[in-house]
């Protein structure tokens, strides 16, 4: 992992500012949604990405009762 030197506070609200740098550098947006994860005592966050539910694909996904699924899996599942 690499220390960028930014350090910022936890509001009242448990809340943190991303610096815009990280931002733009990162290309997260204003209503970006990010995952959060824990590694023993260190919080990871990492920009959502929507991916398949089987393969883990994150191209031309349709949804279905509110899972992702991309065409490839889609079509298996049809034939199966």
């Amino acid at each position: 992992m690499k220390s960028t030197g930014i350090v910022r506070k936890v509001d009242e609200l448990g809340r943190i500012v991303l610096p815009i740098e990280l931002r733009r550098t990162l290309d997260i947006a204003e209503k970006d949604a990010l995952e959060i994860y824990v590694d023993g005592s260190t919080i990871v966050l990492k920009k959502f990405r929507p991916s398949c539910v089987f393969c883990d694909s994150s191209r031309d996904l349709v949804t279905y009762k509110d899972k992702n699924i991309c065409p490839r899996c889609l079509r298996d599942l049809k034939n199966s």
